[in-house]
């Protein structure tokens, strides 16, 4: 772990103990200070105490006497739409309120670094959509190169499991806007910016509060290094707040459908293919067309994001091209699940607002559509221009008669039920198409999360595809000899 420095003999209250507070707890003991936790879910102070921990009632009165600081854990609020009771109390007792990515940057470099060959270096990733991906690509891809690399933040472990340092490392980290908006720390050496759509608009009371959110990690520490993609106004407007000047390298600008020259260093995708410029002239190209871990227009933006980052850490761009080779993808994110009879099979479930579904939507020729949960505000909408390549759809969960009003003429079932959904889609699919899983809704009305909900899509395509080995193998059998 990661212990957190500055607070040694001093008591540090922690609000909320899933995955992040107790690993926040752990590593604030290990560096001597006093944690005192809390959380209003009687399970989750259960959780706490068998793991060893004390229990002190944020609640109290006195509860902020002496305390150093207050460390929230990501999903409370402590702004919009409200700031979180407990929370305002430490900001009335002007106690600071941090979180564990502000404690992770604080604490990661340490005096032992003065004796390492190479610094390591971290990488933090941010974006409304492609995070994940990104930050899996590029561990992957410095993993490929024989770099030493942890990954981290919203992404696999919290920031504090991680290890301590060794000489070279890269340790990359995906930061959601809810990590970036409170840390009072944020000094990456390398970020990146994917992309902007409306999210999380409650959370930050609106648009612009969710994009500032996202540009304090380029603000507030000044990376060596911006990697921001182009294709939207707000990321064109943080490069040009970041760069000095058009051939101010230490900006890349990435794009997934522009081709970028001038005399800056600009990494694009079109028709398949990514391209390096610096100063004027193209200096290196990849085929993305077969890389199988990474379909769609979206994923090349995906790898134009690792691509810079991996050069800007002097990685050659043919280990690059050999890893997104190798790269299977992630859970949940345009993941093919299995093929069968011609058909494709593939779980998007992370795809849980319109702008990722539009971009999923645009990734295969044929689609039998799986969509539907918890419907967003605007439901699908905006959807329409990017239905051309829809066959079906097979609508589920609280919003699909909804979505089915939406859809107007385009073939489409009420589905409600996965398990439905799934069998119909594959038994009208024909060879060439692809059943999708991409909902454009939130998965709470029938799933905890929207990983429980592609594991239940992935359960039953799989089972569906034993059904069909098993009645080949039964036919065989049954053959005279």
């Amino acid at each position: 772990m990661i212990p957190v420095r500055g607070f040694e003999g001093r008591r540090v209250a922690v609000l909320g103990l899933g995955r992040s507070g107790l690993a926040t707890a752990r590593a604030l003991q290990a560096g001597g200070a006093l944690p005192c936790l809390w959380d209003d879910a009687p399970e989750a102070r259960d959780k706490a105490e068998a793991a060893g921990f004390a229990l002190t009632d944020l609640t109290r009165a006195n509860a902020w006497d002496g305390a150093a600081c207050l460390v929230v854990s990501p999903g409370i609020p402590h702004l919009y739409p409200e700031p979180n009771r407990l929370v305002a109390r430490a900001m009335a007792a002007g106690v600071p309120v941090d979180n564990d990515i502000g404690l992770f940057f604080r604490s990661f470099a340490t005096p032992d670094w003065d004796a390492m060959d190479v610094t390591p270096k971290v990488v933090a990733i941010t974006g409304s959509n492609g995070k994940s991906t990104t930050t899996a690509l590029i561990h992957h891809i410095l993993k490929v190169a024989g770099r030493p690399t942890q990954m981290a933040g919203n992404i696999g472990r919290g920031v504090l499991d991680l290890d301590p340092a060794q000489a070279g490392e890269v340790v990359v980290l995906e930061l959601s806007s809810y990590q970036t908006e409170l840390a009072r720390a944020l000094t990456p050496d390398i970020a990146v910016f994917t992309n902007l759509s409306p999210d999380h608009l409650d959370r930050h009371a609106g648009l612009g509060g969710y994009f500032a959110a996202k540009r304090r990690l380029f603000a507030e520490g000044g990376p060596d290094r911006a990697v921001i993609g182009v294709d939207e106004a707000e990321g064109r407007f943080l490069a040009n707040q970041m760069a000095e000047g058009p051939a101010d390298d230490r900006v890349i600008r990435i794009s997934a459908g522009a081709k970028l020259e001038g005399e800056g260093w600009t990494v694009f995708a079109r028709k398949g293919f990514l391209a390096e410029w610096r100063k004027g002239r193209q200096v290196a190209a990849i085929d993305l067309r077969e890389v199988r871990g990474l379909p769609g227009a979206h994923n090349h933006q995906n790898a134009c994001a690792a691509y810079a980052v991996a050069r800007s850490l002097a990685v050659p761009p043919k280990l690059i091209e050999q890893a997104f080779q190798s790269f299977e993808g992630l859970p949940h994110r345009s993941q093919i699940v299995a093929e069968r009879g011609g058909v494709r099979f593939v779980n998007d479930s992370k795809a849980t607002n319109v702008d990722s579904a539009a971009k999923a939507l645009q990734a295969f020729p044929r689609i039998r559509w799986i969509a539907g949960g918890l419907g967003k505000e605007g439901g699908i909408a905006a959807l329409k221009p990017f239905l051309g390549a829809v066959v079906k759809a097979y609508l589920i969960g609280h919003s699909a008669r909804d979505f089915a009003l939406a859809l107007g003429d385009l073939p489409h079932e009420i589905c409600e039920t996965m398990a439905r959904a799934v069998a119909r889609a594959a038994a009208e699919a024909e060879p060439g198409e692809t059943v999708l899983l991409a909902p454009a809704a939130a998965s709470f009305d029938q799933y905890p999360n929207f990983e429980k909900r592609g594991e239940d899509f992935t359960a039953r395509v799989r089972a569906l595809a034993e059904q069909a080995q098993g009645r080949q193998d039964d036919g065989a059998d049954a053959r005279p000899t």
